[in-house]
């Protein structure tokens, strides 16, 4: 009988930029985006300029873009806007991010946001039900998770789940719907594109399910 051989898992094509690589622009990207920041560690870290303890704390799903600091300042402002400044409930936010990170099969994105979920009210079934696409939903969680998978699939919601959404949600909440999921879709496929790896503070979370065992 031979050795069982367990191939060691390739680099990654983008890695983390660690701070001692960091230059001034990188904390004025990080500056300009600090509405995305939401951990209050991370804004104090920021407000004292101190690179060794951001570079500690960030995530790898945000020093994996800063390579390209001008273009990650401007994408955490945006960010920001549907996470500090939001017209949408979070809980109704985490629903969608959550079916885009199952849909797109980012488990980077699926273990950051699973660990977020008990923050928003989210219970395990629940977290394992946005996965399958099923469960019994109070209006309009239901529709929400619908409007992701046809934003996914056909790039526009149907008009159905739209009058169904609208009887629930204002003007400036339906603008969002589209936004959140394109958001984090692009995220997952910066993720799953740059083969990045996931932050040891996350290794110790339990996925409920595991994006990479989905059907296609």
């Amino acid at each position: 009988m031979t050795d069982r051989v367990t191939s060691a898992p390739a680099p990654p094509r983008i890695s983390p930029l660690g701070a001692g690589d960091w230059g001034p622009e990188t904390l004025e990207a990080l500056e300009f985006g600090r509405d995305s920041l939401l951990a209050d560690a991370l804004r104090e870290a920021l407000a004292e300029r101190d690179r060794d303890r951001l570079g500690a704390i960030l995530p790898n799903g945000i020093t994996g873009l800063l390579h390209h600091p001008r273009l990650t300042g401007r994408y955490l402002a945006f960010n920001g806007a549907l996470l500090t400044d939001a017209a949408l409930p979070p809980r109704w936010r985490e629903l969608l991010v959550l079916r885009v990170a199952w849909r797109t099969g980012s488990q980077y994105e699926w273990l950051q946001h699973v660990r977020m979920a008990p923050r928003y009210d989210l219970t395990a079934e629940q977290i394992e039900a946005v996965a399958r696409g099923e469960g019994v939903w109070e209006e309009p969680e239901g529709d929400l998770i619908a409007a992701a998978d046809q934003l996914m699939d056909h790039y526009r919601v149907d008009d159905a789940t739209w009058a169904r959404l609208a009887d629930h949600l204002d003007t400036r909440q339906l603008i969002e719907v589209p936004f959140v999921v394109g958001a984090y879709t692009l995220l997952a496929m910066a993720y799953l594109s740059f083969d990045l790896p996931v932050d040891e503070s996350l290794r110790g979370v339990d996925p409920i399910v595991s994006p990479e065992q989905r059907s296609h």
